[in-house]
């Protein structure tokens, strides 16, 4: 809830101004995604295609019908050409009372629906060492592959809660060790589907480059506000 839908609007149209400039084959082991609001969704959707960029949605409900007013279908998502859906961000937890069990139904509907869910995941405390991390993860992971088809494409976005908001990053080398191991999870490692990882702290340019041997992206906040500085980072994530 940071644009206007003006803002939207402009911030998408100069983006694409931004790729549409770039060599194009640089690009092409890239997915660019970005994920407005429901209500601009549509708008979004109409002004990406053909530019290669996914939109993705903020939220969604878990059933695709029903007796749930002010709730989004996961279904009418898919029909309007949303790709991928975040769930379980550490703010609708917190705000919003959301558990692994929710977000493993969201992000199930999500899959059942073609799209790809983004499943946000991070511990809430910084313990003594990585382990802490990764095994408070370990759970969030699980109740969401456990609800999710085994061939399902999935996203997960790691960001550390305690880190949110703070002054500084967590460490690159803490980063590289939670997120390697959890690549090194059994749930993941047995998937026939895709398992990506990203991470979602403070990310712009610069960031990849020392992150990449642990995430395979980046899931930019309030960083990529800029589309200057986001392009940059795509460069940046597509060269590395």
């Amino acid at each position: 809830m940071y644009f206007s839908a003006s803002r939207t609007g402009q911030y998408v149209d100069q983006l694409i101004q931004l790729l549409s400039g770039s060599d194009s084959s640089q690009l092409d082991n890239v997915d660019v995604f970005i994920i407005p609001d429901h209500v601009t969704l549509m708008s979004v959707i109409n002004k990406v295609q053909g530019n290669n960029i996914w939109c993705g949605a903020q939220d969604t409900f878990h059933e695709d019908a029903g007796a749930y007013t002010g709730e989004v279908s996961p279904a009418v998502l898919a029909e309007v050409g949303c790709r991928l859906v975040e769930v379980g961000h550490a703010e609708r937890r917190r705000l919003f009372g959301e558990t692994d069990e929710i977000t493993a139904k969201k992000a199930a509907a999500t899959a059942r629906d073609g799209m790809v869910p983004l499943v946000c995941i991070g511990e809430k405390m910084r313990g003594e060492t990585s382990i802490s991390a990764v095994d408070e993860c370990r759970g969030q992971i699980e109740s969401v592959l456990a609800a999710v088809s085994d061939d399902a494409e999935v996203i997960l976005a790691y960001e550390p809660v305690w880190a949110i908001g703070a002054s500084q990053p967590a460490e690159v080398d803490y980063v590289v060790e939670v997120t390697s191991a959890i690549r090194q999870l059994e749930c993941i490692q047995k998937r026939s589907g895709s398992t990506r990882i990203l991470y979602g702290g403070s990310a712009g340019p610069g960031l990849f480059q020392k992150l990449k041997d642990g995430v395979d992206g980046l899931f930019l906040g309030r960083f990529a506000h800029d589309p200057a500085q986001f392009y940059k980072t795509i460069q940046e994530v597509a060269v590395a």
